[in-house]
């Protein structure tokens, strides 16, 4: 038996010198040391997801001290206007793939709206005509990818628009017999070629859809859904969004954004061609990933598109000022593509790593 003077002598549950101030200084560093697990992770993170603006910074000084002639002004507005058609293409590639979707077909619309511009101009000379015709065929090819994908319950958007690819550069083909066809309204040819000084038109073009795509995507619900629809569908559809038109809706916009681009294209080189946008979507799909959208969806700002597109200009210009062989440069680009998918894998790789250590920590 256990008397009395004993028990007093046993430490009990609220006893703060038995169960209080004995486990306080393990339980302090463990804390600091979370702390300190969890900060390394984010920090990481914090430095990937600055990471396409320091590329293009590390490929802007590399190029600037290898070629005096690369920061003139006029070898900058080149480089503006060399991006331009990628920059517009690139942001709505950003919102077809923040879906979790991609468009194959983007060159071969351009092309295609490029011709029909070009066939109007012949008998009108209405630039507004012919602007109206470009914009149109580009989002008419956008509506049939978009129709054909949710309501035809295709599986991926791949098919359909590897399938338009190949029927929209055909038309494109039929149309002009395989010719270029010469001519384009003033307007057209200001739009695309024309400049302030140094700095062309097309980049005030590209600055006010970027500033438009920043609202749609910020500012509107319609942003919010196109985020929700590419993080998680099912519970996109639980959540009463309207999915489909969702989805519809981006590829009318990536079509709309290749009449657009043709518009450009049709301004600087003064005609439409069947040839125009050769390998498009290829550029537009990188510039997005190298900006840091991911395949996985719900992913990617249209600033760090913007990014990855003038990156992609700013290094064939480099190129181009180095005399590096022409077919050494897609490789160039296609090693910088791998570079940011990896980013993109590491990214999703410390994201999760952080989720567990702070849901440990809690």
């Amino acid at each position: 038996m256990t008397d009395r003077t004993d028990r007093a002598m046993l430490p009990r549950p609220n006893d703060r010198a038995g169960s209080t101030a004995a486990p306080s200084g393990p339980t302090t560093v463990g804390r600091s040391s979370a702390v300190g697990v969890v900060d390394g992770p984010r920090l990481a993170l914090a430095a990937i997801r600055v990471g396409p603006g320091l590329m293009l910074v590390v490929v802007v000084i590399v190029v600037a001290s290898l070629s005096p002639v690369f920061l003139t002004t006029r070898n900058i507005g080149n480089v503006l206007g060399q991006s331009a058609v990628i920059a517009v293409l690139a942001l709505a590639q950003l919102l077809v793939i923040v879906t979790r979707g991609i468009d194959l077909s983007v060159g071969s619309t351009l092309a295609l709206s490029a011709v029909v511009g070009a066939m109007v101009f012949t008998k009108t000379p209405s630039g507004t005509m012919v602007i109206v015709a470009m914009v149109a065929t580009g989002a008419a090819v956008g509506a049939v990818n978009g129709l054909v994908y949710v309501y035809g319950r295709l599986p991926h958007p791949f098919i359909v628009t590897l399938a338009t690819l190949s029927v929209a550069r055909g038309l494109a083909l039929w149309l002009s017999g395989g010719q270029p066809l010469q001519g384009m309204p003033q307007i057209v040819q200001d739009l695309g070629g024309g400049s302030l000084g140094w700095f062309p038109f097309s980049a005030f073009l590209v600055g006010g859809l970027a500033l438009l795509g920043l609202l749609l995507t910020t500012r509107m619900v319609w942003g919010r859904w196109i985020y929700a629809v590419g993080g998680n569908p099912d519970a996109a559809r639980r959540s009463a969004i309207p999915v489909r038109r969702v989805l519809v809706s981006v590829y009318v916009l990536s079509g709309l954004a290749a009449g657009i681009g043709a518009i450009i294209t049709s301004g600087r080189l003064n005609g439409g061609s069947p040839t125009f946008g050769e390998l498009a979507e290829l550029d537009t799909i990188a510039a997005v990933v190298i900006g840091g959208a991911s395949f996985l969806g719900g992913r990617g700002t249209v600033g760090n598109a913007l990014i990855g597109a003038l990156m992609i200009g700013v290094i064939r210009n480099g190129m181009n000022l180095l005399n590096v062989d022409a077919f050494l440069q897609p490789i160039v680009i296609g090693v910088v593509i791998v570079l940011a998918v990896e980013l993109d894998v590491l990214r999703g790789s410390i994201e999760r790593r952080l989720r567990t250590l702070q849901a440990a920590r809690s």
